[in-house]
């Protein structure tokens, strides 16, 4: 048996009863548009994510945009449950008869593990001015992946689309600068596009262990800090979270000065603070990009409009295109580029300084389109083969800023945490009109019926034809 039921009718107490009356499947009709549900619909359905991504499960879940077809369905499964309030037991059975029921049937093979699921890593660097081996680095990391409760629903518009797009204007904008001999700065940049993210940031942890203590590579050798970047799409707030408070004129603090020192004059209206939040290695996932550096005492710190890791909006299938707001995405990739611009150039005295306006500022309509790109298809990462089409456009990008851009990839370590990727996002569902059972013994009534009718109007008509027979036959009359 498989329940259809609209969001607002499912809850995890309800999806245990289904599962405890041996219920085959659950298909959830979500609201046709996402963007434009009630307050209380979307805190209902992060809810429902939740619960159901930590509740174990023996039957599957589908999830489907409520079209025509679909709410015509619902509603023709609804008047067939009708019979259960009639008051009369003959209503009742005339509701069953009458009602259209329907056989629902998923096309296509059973989801298998991906047992050798690869994740891919995308990096590229700017060299600064002078020997590069002796010069400081400071990386720009966001990962680029999504998460919801539906992956082929999940395209992650803030979260965390917001920082790949951030990532790459800022490649752009210091692209500019250091390819001018007068502003090329002392210090080298690192990007890197990491993949995995929503999964303990695996991608993060596999480059750090490839390049923090390898011969071949130089990348870590000397870090200022790191700068992640992860939902900065939306409000007018801002938070840098730290595992650590930067010590007192650390790179780190210099940082954190230059930000607000640029957000007090050039930008009053948005609201600052920073988070501290110690690493727990009990939990079995970290709570922000940043803490994978931390952990090999890598200073780093991660810049986010949301105040907590635990907020339901960085990993919904709501997170779409319209929840982000394209002026302030751009305001806040401005805001992070002037103050990682006034610690690589030491300008942090010059306190009205602008670097980055006119035709150096951000470029608003690169930044929507990217952002349309990036929504236009799920970014869930078992979705997301080594040879996917956005690895190319997201390396393509990178190039045309960057040095030595390359793309890696790497087996998924399934033991941190424990986890299994699955092929097969979308389906395809048909749904079978097909009659009650009750209708069968009503169809079967009414045939024989009509069989005893018929078996009567030819005995009688017999009978009859053998009267009129008699009277009609002619006598014969004995004379003398």
């Amino acid at each position: 048996r498989c329940i259809v039921a609209r969001l607002q009718e499912v809850s995890i107490s309800k999806y245990r009863d289904l599962i405890q009356e041996n219920a085959g499947a659950l298909l959830v009709l979500l609201p046709s548009d996402l963007t434009s549900i009630s307050k209380e619909d979307k805190q209902h359905l992060q809810i429902l994510e939740r619960d159901l991504l930590a509740e174990e499960t023996t039957i599957s879940v589908y999830f489907a945009l409520e079209t025509e077809e679909l709410s015509s369905i619902y509603e023709e499964i609804h008047r067939g449950n009708a019979g259960d309030q009639a008051s009369t037991a003959i209503e009742a059975l005339m509701s069953g008869a009458t009602a259209n029921g329907f056989q629902m049937v998923v096309a296509g093979s059973q989801a298998k593990s991906l047992a050798d699921f690869q994740i891919t890593n995308i990096q590229g660097h700017l060299s600064g001015y002078g020997i590069e081996e002796q010069l400081p680095t400071v990386a720009v990391v966001a990962h680029y992946d999504s998460f919801g409760i539906a992956p082929s629903l999940s395209t992650g518009a803030d979260a965390n689309g917001s920082g790949v797009i951030a990532l790459l204007e800022l490649a752009r904008l210091f692209s500019k600068l250091y390819t001018n001999s007068r502003t090329h700065a002392k210090f080298n940049l690192v990007f890197l596009l990491s993949g995995g993210g929503k999964f303990n940031y695996q991608g993060t942890k596999r480059w750090i262990e490839d390049n923090l203590d390898s011969q071949d590579s130089n990348l870590l050798s000397d870090v200022a800090y790191v700068l992640c970047l992860d939902g900065i799409g939306k409000s007018d707030e801002m938070y840098l979270h730290v595992s650590k408070p930067p010590k007192e004129d650390s790179p780190g603090h210099h940082f954190l000065q230059n930000l607000q020192n640029v957000l007090k004059s050039f930008y009053p209206g948005v609201i600052f603070e920073m988070v501290h939040k110690k690493i727990n290695l009990a939990d079995d996932f970290l709570a922000w990009e940043h803490e994978r550096f931390s952990i090999k005492r890598l200073p780093a710190f991660t810049i986010s409009h949301f105040n907590s890791h635990k907020d339901p909006d960085r990993s919904t299938i709501l997170d779409q295109r319209e929840s982000v707001d394209v002026g302030k995405l751009s305001r806040n990739i401005e805001i992070v580029a002037e103050a990682l611009a006034r610690y690589v150039y030491n300008v942090s005295s010059h306190g009205n300084l602008q670097l980055f306006s006119g035709g150096l500022g951000v470029q608003q309509d690169l930044v929507e389109a990217w952002l349309g790109q990036l929504t236009s298809q799920p970014r869930a990462t078992q979705l997301l083969p080594k040879d996917h089409s956005l690895h190319s456009n997201l390396e393509e990008a990178m190039s045309r800023y960057l040095k030595d851009v390359k793309r890696t990839t790497f087996k998924a370590d399934k033991r941190d945490p424990e986890f299994q990727f699955y092929d097969g996002a979308t389906y395809t569902m048909s749904a079978y009109n097909v009659k009650p059972a009750i209708f069968d013994l009503f169809l079967a009534v009414a045939i024989l019926g009509y069989l005893a009718v018929v078996y009567l109007a030819v005995q009688n008509f017999h009978f009859l034809y053998s009267a009129m027979q008699k009277l009609s036959s002619p006598k014969k009359l004995k004379v003398q």
